[in-house]
């Protein structure tokens, strides 16, 4: 189950990756580190992150929405993803994904997201996620489907200016 606070908690965006803190991101979703996701050298290896924050974004839309996203008239293609790592971790950590939405656009959508060890404020690593609407029948570029958009509305940073 996901920790949610309200939008105008969030912090505004940053530069530096490693001074945000959970209270930066509007939600926090557990995600166990498995047996498997430890490398030769014994921490969760560098591809794994990106799944955590894929299997984070995508069940938050589930739940969210309360609606198999993947039978929506329009489907988010990931076209773009990025992990700065700042500690390493390993299984049996018990870690949260953080989720925030930098920009929501007519089509697009680009995620924030922290790796957190559950209690700790630092983040380990800060990713970036970006998700394009597509037709699921043409694959052209589409709007994003309402009910995406209501979901991750909740996941909006404040405005810089």
């Amino acid at each position: 189950m996901a920790t949610e606070r309200q939008p105008d908690e969030a912090a505004e965006a940053t530069d530096d990756p490693a001074s945000l803190r959970r209270e930066d991101f509007p939600v926090l979703r557990p995600q166990p580190t498995r047996w498997h996701d430890n490398d030769h050298y014994g921490h969760v290896n560098n591809v794994v992150h990106y799944a955590y924050f894929d299997t984070a974004v995508n069940g938050y839309l589930i739940e969210a929405t309360g609606t198999d996203i993947r039978d929506l008239e329009a489907i988010g293609l990931v076209v773009e993803t990025g992990c700065r790592y700042l500690a390493p971790v390993s299984f049996p950590d018990h870690l949260e994904v953080g989720l925030a939405v930098e920009r929501l656009g007519a089509s697009s959508i680009v995620y924030r997201l922290a790796l957190f060890r559950a209690g700790d404020d630092a983040p380990t690593a800060v990713g970036r996620f970006v998700h394009v609407y597509v037709d699921r029948d043409t694959n052209s570029s589409a709007p994003i489907p309402s009910a995406i958009r209501t979901a991750v509305a909740a996941l909006m940073l404040p405005a810089t200016g």
